[in-house]
């Protein structure tokens, strides 16, 4: 054997140090590998991050913690609301959503529906402006929040189900006793997974951000509010 050649040994009993002596790196090992302190999320000081831009939006969570991994999990959810874009129409007060179809004409209790073409009245006649048609987007309402929803799908087995726990945090990493808050549109708050036994435990968990959208002066709002908000 060539004595130039590198001698590994060193790094590899380093390596079996810091990560163990397995060679899995799937989550459910990470105690058995000693790599606890690589894990995505394992704590709410540093955890999986997600996004939502447009409302209302669906998380669905599908995954396990518990024996030999991570006993909790946690996830960031940044919001900042794309107010040109929205999945439903949100009322205003005293406003009403229209619904426009393409369905045949007809007379209705004498009322003949309406034609709308965008290429007529472009410019201002006889101090009417154009309508401008405002379709699945967001109105800017004076300290607007949304709705934050969290439902446990469960499993189906209640030997499992009862032995897991998720709950809603606010930015302020304190614990929320609802499943249900509001944040601001532009906010961000947090969702922990608990494994409350010594078990390896799946789960099944629905987020919906933004099925409700209200101004954060409706006195509905404060009593789920995400606290600590400045």
């Amino acid at each position: 054997m060539d004595e130039s050649a590198i001698d590994v040994t060193q790094r590899i009993l380093n390596r079996h140090i810091v990560y163990g002596a397995s060679d899995s790196t799937q989550p459910q090992y990470l105690s058995a590998n000693k790599s606890l302190n690589y894990a995505a999320g394992g704590s709410i000081s540093s955890p999986e991050v997600d996004k939502v831009s447009i409302i209302p939006f669906t998380i669905n969570y599908k995954d396990t913690v518990g024996l030999f991994g991570k006993e909790n999990h946690f996830v960031r959810v940044n919001v900042n609301i794309d107010y040109k874009t929205a999945f439903k129409c949100f009322e205003e007060p005293g406003w009403e959503c229209a619904r426009l179809s393409q369905e045949e004409l007809n007379v209705v209790s004498h009322y003949f529906q309406a034609e709308i073409d965008t290429n007529k009245d472009l410019t201002t006649v006889n101090t009417y402006q154009p309508a401008e048609i405002a379709q699945n987007s967001v109105a800017k309402l004076f300290d607007g929040y949304v709705s934050v929803d969290l439902e446990n799908l469960k499993t189906g087995n209640k030997y499992i189900d009862s032995w897991f726990d998720v709950r809603l945090y606010t930015k302020s990493r304190e614990e929320h006793p609802y499943d249900k808050m509001y944040v601001r549109a532009n906010d961000y708050f947090y969702i922990g997974f608990h494994a409350r036994n010594t078990k390896r435990l799946p789960y099944n968990v629905k987020c919906v951000i933004g099925q409700e959208y209200i101004s954060g002066l409706e006195p509905g709002a404060m009593r789920y509010k995400n606290v600590g908000i400045n």
